[in-house]
């Protein structure tokens, strides 16, 4: 049996697939132990651990570790005179007019930053040998009276050349046996100092809690009797066994939202759609992301709490616009949504919990989206007055009453996520009506048609359970690992040489950790090399095929390059202008050996035809009820179809069917 796993912000989900069975689940999250709320979910599904040959986990636990500073006490050591690095940073405000601002702050204290006298330049050659007495007379002394779980070493210029900090990782290792040791050639071997020494102070700083929750979470399965496969999600898109996580957990942080982007486009493929729009709407933010051809665009670098993390990510933008989003009134009288979430616990006033103030989720309820007695298939029965009570004190300041301030509270969510949306097309140079909508979350389908009328978009896909499409996307991600290092080179006669060379050592280096993870079976490749004009700050990502690369000349390197830049810029490739390639980047694969398909789960049946709903223009109108596990024909709108996991609005002015691979498509009248 397979199962997939997803611990959210106040759901933890669950899929299991056991040949053509299908379980779906969906439970509390519990925020301060995510491991308990996991094995819930095997416990709400009947699963026996002992039948579970794999499984697949994504959390935010890494995530959360940073935002609420719960990671190790951690040590940083760097190069002499560069011991404030992580305190000085980049010279930008991102509130340029803030008399108040404050760069953000990294989770180590100064004093906790420690410098050893060596040198190494951008060439890798080494200007000062390491004083490796200097280290073992103040450095590792330091190390053992400070108490710390981890150290991060990040030492200049050793994406060149490692030798330095891989020796005074050994010397440290050596005395100090119970420290981790995160050296940043091993976590993040590119260059840009400041960038590098925070995503290694991280890793650090989260590695023992990603060891010790999965340690709990490993032994709970191992005392249940679970023998099989245990690999975790990460950020790129891609799985890996569990073992790898305790060489560098920074690569899970947004594993969660990846593997929503996965299960999506897997779903989306059994229609023959590749060009997306996804949006996740669970309890606490909304994920977008942008997919063309069925791929998902990977951006190298991302930033958690204002800290830069230079780890592959897909491309997803986020807002603070979930179920549980809190509704409330600023200081200057006007409405807001998020990003303050009610959470697990209390959770949304409906849910009955002791919470008090208004969210999205009690919204819906209010305006009649949510029937109380179909939530999570009727297993989870919601407190209608209290969703009404939450939202009186708002309805009041804005001189309206209770249906009025949800129904506003409902149109600021749609407007966040289209502006989120619009982050990752038309900011990007992509039409949204090119591409369809894609929804899922429990709350996604609720508002997708509503933000597709504000985009002008003509079509919506909404995948079966929609509320799990996240463990379903842990079940269907390959095995994938990343590589990214520093070989900056002119774009000359001599570079696709070089890159050839470049790409065997990775090969090699790739070949070898798969097989140490004992991932058999057929690896696919892909190079990506980050260039720029000489002389410019960033870079832009070329890719070069496999089947390219043998013959590949600096004319073509340069031809690449040029579409890329105007693709960006609209302009370049003038002559006489100077390129260089700064980084490359190595894609590893190794698909599964199939795809995982579930349909709809059985829900709570409509009690009655039809239930009244208020529009957005304020009339109350009666809609019909289907239960989405019986659904099969085409219904106009207005209408709700009520599944286990999340209930999908159509509106007035669209359709809804089900095609044959299980997925709803609405489609606005023309």
């Amino acid at each position: 049996m397979r199962v997939g796993i997803e611990v959210g912000g106040t759901f933890t989900d669950l899929v299991a697939l056991d040949g053509g069975r299908a379980v779906v689940a969906k439970v509390a999250s519990t925020p301060r132990s995510p491991d308990i709320g996991a094995f819930n979910a095997l416990l709400a599904g009947d699963i026996p651990a002992s039948a579970v040959t794999d499984l697949v986990h994504g959390s935010t636990v890494a995530t959360n570790a940073i935002l609420e500073r719960r990671g190790a006490p951690v040590a940083f050591v760097t190069t002499r005179g560069f011991r404030d690095i992580l305190f000085l940073q980049r010279h930008d405000r991102r509130s340029i007019y803030d008399l108040r601002y404050a760069k953000p702050a990294p989770p180590v204290r100064r004093r906790d930053c420690f410098e050893v006298t060596e040198r190494v330049d951008a060439r890798g050659e080494v200007v000062l040998p390491l004083d490796e007495a200097e280290v073992a007379r103040d450095l590792i002394p330091a190390l053992a009276a400070g108490d710390y779980a981890a150290v991060a070493i990040c030492l200049l210029s050793s994406y060149a050349a490692p030798q330095h900090e891989m020796r005074l990782a050994e010397m440290i290792g050596a005395a100090l046996p119970g420290l981790r040791v995160a050296p940043s050639h091993a976590v993040a071997p590119e260059f840009r100092e400041f960038e590098r020494a925070s995503t290694t102070l991280l890793s650090a700083y989260v590695q023992p809690v990603i060891d010790g929750y999965l340690d709990r979470f490993g032994k709970t399965l191992a005392e249940a009797g679970f023998r099989g496969r245990f690999s975790v999600m990460q950020s790129n898109g891609g799985r890996l066994p569990a073992a790898a996580m305790r060489r560098n957990a920074i690569t899970a942080l947004f594993s969660g939202p990846a593997a929503g982007v996965v299960g999506a486009i897997r779903q989306a493929a059994r229609s023959g759609c590749g060009d997306l729009i996804t949006f996740d709407m669970g309890g606490t933010s909304t994920d977008v992301s942008l997919v063309q051809r069925g791929e998902a665009a990977l951006a190298p670098e991302t930033e958690v709490d204002g800290l830069p993390i230079r780890t592959p990510v897909l491309d997803i933008v986020s807002v603070g616009a979930g179920g549980g989003s809190l509704v409330w009134i600023d200081e200057g009288g006007m409405l807001r949504v998020g990003p303050r979430s009610a959470g697990a616990d209390p959770g949304p006033a409906c849910y009955g919990r002791g919470g008090t103030l208004p969210t999205v989720t009690d919204a819906h309820v209010v305006r009649g989206t949510i029937r109380p007695e179909s939530f999570l298939g009727g297993t989870m029965r919601l407190d209608e007055e209290a969703a009404h009570r939450a939202f009186t004190d708002v309805a009041a300041r804005l001189g309206t009453d209770v249906r009025g301030a949800a129904a506003a509270a409902i149109r600021l969510a749609v407007a966040n996520i289209v502006r989120a949306i619009q982050l990752v097309s038309t900011e990007r140079g992509r039409d949204p009506r090119d591409y369809a909508l894609l929804p899922f979350g429990g709350a996604g389908p609720l508002l997708a048609a509503e933000i597709a009328e504000e985009l002008g978009i003509s079509e919506i896909l909404v995948p079966p359970n929609p509320g799990v499409i996240s463990a379903l996307g842990l079940l269907s991600a390959d095995y994938v690992k990343v590589y990214g290092v520093t070989r900056r080179m002119a774009l000359d006669g001599a570079a696709p040489a070089a890159l050839r060379e470049a790409e065997a050592r990775l090969r090699r280096m790739a070949e070898e950790e798969f097989r140490s993870l004992d991932l058999d079976g057929a690896l696919e490749f892909g190079l990506e090399a980050d260039m720029r004009f000489v002389g410019q700050a960033f870079e832009i990502p070329v890719a070069i095929e496999q089947g390219a690369l043998a013959g590949l000349t600096a004319a073509d390197l340069a031809e690449r390059f040029t579409a890329a830049h105007r693709r960006v810029y609209l302009h370049g490739g003038e002559p006489g202008r100077k390129a260089e390639i700064v980084s490359l980047r190595y894609g590893v694969r190794r698909r599964l050996d199939s795809l995982p398909e579930v349909r709809e789960r059985e829900g709570s049946p409509p009690r009655a035809a039809s239930t009244p709903v208020r529009t957005a223009d304020g009339r109350t109108i009666e809609v019909q009820q289907i239960a989405a596990a019986s659904f099969a024909g085409q219904v106009a709108g207005p209408a709700l179809i009520e599944g286990y996991s999340s209930t999908t609005w159509v509106p007035e002015g669209w359709s809804a069917s089900r095609d044959t691979a299980g997925n709803l498509i609405l489609r606005r009248a023309a």
